[in-house]
């Protein structure tokens, strides 16, 4: 018989050729549809190893309870060729004191947890345990993804970038995926059991396709209000500014959950679970990225009609109604093959993680093809319905007026689903990536498409009444006697006023007397208002054909104080003439704070020691105080830092230089952190090219 001294798992040379050497130089971690060789080395030589061949064979198994029916449990003898569906071990090398034996696994493999076995006769001697995660560079599975810049950006990359602001003031924030750390894989995985056993499903068996592990993981995420990650926030006033603010990255959230003994551990917005949601994944081997759409109708429960109410004043009111326009919405995308479907539905799945009404019931959506989103085939799995509505809806404005009735804002129509946004492969740059999903707003194939989707869905509701689903709700007509127009800059420092610029035209053959009220108003992203802030009344009397111009401004010291997480606010202009026709401009600004700046050398080598100098410029009018900067960098800074700095009087800078020495070479991000009484969640970020040593 075989007597084995030890088994060689060849960690660091296995791991390489799995693209997992980052993730552990410790464990064997694996792709599923590549071969891997171990080496067994014998206590006494063993001499007629052909016929010691025949009897021994090889065992893996995974899961709580191993079958070969549902695919967690092997047995296959060490002398068969590579076998693409199937486990196969081969001799590469023999010796009379060790052998060398290369093993595959199938494509199709269920990830997990694995133990590995050798049985002979008379005995079984466990030789390891290993992690099978999905293979993106495999042909022959699921998640595979042919180009390697993008298996580097979407399955590698631990430093993203998430968006968020206004479509004309898109803020890009940092994020630390973090999917590589060694911890994560193992709550990973733990997130995956806890999910599968919430659900009563014979998890291992259903971890062979990775649409299964999307959806339980994204499940996992808020939907699951006892052992979910994070409780459900951003769809009300009382939850849309209560995650944590120190969250920068996903790691921290996994492993406090983990801590917490598989409880919530906070409220999280969407682009929190988002993020989460890309590092699980990402981790687990699926290709990932984060995406964020601007303009998003949410909770219309697949409905083409949303929404929005105002007095007659221009102060947005909030209704009992869930679905409401978000100013933005982060979700993920997830390459895979749809086994499931028909082959031109492959490619990138939209997935949601973010709660939403579904049939009546708050679930998360998809993973749902992003083809079949855009070409309007709502019957599609999963949840393409409930996607295609929350870009394609149209908005309807309503004035209440004093005695509660409603009636439609004209000029007030909205329009949904823009500028959807990603990071780009390899930069920080930001990609355009609105057309994988709509086609051009006003074009013949958008109107073909929309109408497509109005004959696959039967029914639409419609406010409190159901009516058949035979047209996209019209949008109100423009007016004909007046015009309004409102004009402010989409992005500006805090500290500074609010140059505002509103036109009314009279286009009609008569004099007109009109009102004119613009106001601002402090909002949520998920369109809920926060506070009423400023509003200045106007009188006016038109001539003929005539347009008055009125430049107006916000002063700083009135919308200071309430301005939210995403310091978003909401500018109407509300027109009412003396015939009681009520016109409406809105425009959405976001407030983005003074920006940290970054600055290294002109280069930078590894190993060698160097520096980088960190600004902020105070744009307030009073002194920034007790400011403290976290500053951190994978693979230039051993850990997070954090430095404290004096005073920072207004319109003044204040410098700090980083000392630090790189360890890793390639692209290395820095990301500066700043807190202080003033300002809060201040992020800056600068990647640098650092050169092999």
């Amino acid at each position: 018989g075989l007597s084995i001294k030890k088994c060689d798992l060849k960690i660091t040379t296995n791991n390489s050729n799995h693209h997992t050497e980052e993730i552990s130089t410790a464990r064997l971690m694996l792709r599923r549809g590549q071969p891997f060789a171990i080496t067994v080395h014998f206590s006494s030589p063993v001499h007629s190893y052909l016929q010691q061949l025949k009897k021994t064979s090889l065992t893996v198994q995974t899961g709580p309870h191993p079958s070969k029916a549902d695919g967690t449990q092997a047995e296959f003898p060490i002398c068969s060729p590579a076998q693409p569906k199937q486990w196969s071990a081969a001799l590469e090398e023999q010796d009379p004191w060790f052998w060398t034996i290369s093993v595959n696994s199938p494509a199709r493999a269920p990830i997990g947890l694995y133990t590995l076995t050798l049985r002979a006769p008379g005995a079984d001697c466990h030789l390891g345990s290993f992690t099978l995660l999905f293979n993106p560079w495999c042909q022959g599975d699921e998640v595979f993804l042919p180009n390697e810049a993008q298996r580097q950006e979407y399955v590698l990359n631990q430093e993203g970038v998430i968006y968020r602001g206004t479509e004309n003031a898109v803020l890009a924030q940092p994020w630390d995926f973090g999917q590589l750390e060694e911890d994560v894989v193992d709550i990973c995985f733990m997130l995956l059991d806890v999910g599968e056993r919430r659900q009563r499903d014979k998890g291992s068996a259903k971890r062979q396709s990775p649409v299964p592990v999307c959806r339980t993981v994204a499940a996992m995420l808020t939907c699951d209000e006892f052992r979910g990650v994070l409780s459900a926030g951003g769809t009300g006033p009382c939850c849309a500014g209560t995650a944590p603010p120190a969250w920068r990255g996903s790691r921290a959230i996994l492993q406090r959950w983990l801590a917490a003994q598989c409880k919530p551990v906070g409220s999280g917005q969407c682009w929190v679970l988002a993020a989460v949601l890309c590092s699980v994944l990402r981790c687990l081997g699926i290709p990932t990225r984060v995406v964020t759409g601007f303009t998003w109708a949410h909770n219309t429960n697949s409905s083409l009609s949303v929404d929005e109410y105002y007095d007659e004043d221009g102060t947005m009111l909030t209704q009992d109604s869930s679905a409401r326009v978000w100013t933005f919405h982060v979700w993920n995308e997830c390459w895979m093959a749809r086994a499931d479907l028909s082959p031109e539905y492959s490619g990138w799945q939209a997935l949601d993680a973010t709660c939403q009404v579904k049939d009546k019931v708050s679930s998360f959506c998809g993973p749902a093809p992003v083809k079949a989103i855009k070409e309007g085939d709502t019957e599609v799995d999963y949840d393409v319905c409930n996607f295609f509505a929350a870009i394609n809806a149209k908005c309807r404005v309503w004035i209440q007026t004093a005695d509660d009735t409603l009636k439609p804002a004209l000029g007030g129509t909205k329009y949904i689903g823009n500028n959807f946004s990603t990071k780009g492969v390899g930069s920080d740059r930001c990609e355009d990536v609105t057309h994988h999903y709509k086609y051009p707003e006003g074009s013949l194939q958008e109107k073909e498409v929309l109408g497509k989707a109005c004959r696959k869905t039967k029914r639409l509701e419609t406010g409190s009444h159901e009516a058949e689903l035979s047209s996209i709700p019209p949008a109100h007509e423009d007016p004909v006697n007046l015009f309004i127009q409102l004009q402010a800059k989409s992005c500006l420092l805090l500290g500074q006023d609010i140059p505002l610029s509103v036109t009314v035209s009279n286009h009609s053959g008569a004099e007109k007397v009109a009102q004119l009220v613009v106001r601002a108003q402090s909002v949520h992203y998920s369109g809920v208002p926060i506070a009423q802030l400023w509003k200045e009344e106007f009188h006016l009397t038109l001539r003929s054909n005539e347009a008055s111009t009125l430049q107006v401004s916000v002063p700083y010291s009135l919308y200071r104080g309430e301005m939210g997480e995403n310091k978003l606010l909401r500018l109407a202009a509300m027109l009412r003439d003396e015939d009681s026709s009520m016109y409406l401009a809105q425009e959405e600004i976001s407030v983005s704070e003074s920006p940290l700046t970054i600055e290294f050398p002109e280069s930078m080598v590894q190993y060698q020691p160097s520096t980088a100098k960190i600004s902020l410029l105070n744009p307030l009018t009073e002194p920034l105080e007790k400011c403290v900067v976290a500053v951190t960098g994978r693979g230039l800074l051993y850990r997070q830092r954090s430095y404290r700095l004096g005073p920072v009087q207004p319109n003044s800078t204040q410098q700090l230089q980083i000392l630090f020495t790189p360890t890793q070479a390639g692209p290395r991000r820095l990301t500066a952190h700043l807190t202080c009484l003033q300002l809060h969640n201040l992020n800056s970020c600068k990647t640098v090219n650092i050169a092999a040593a």
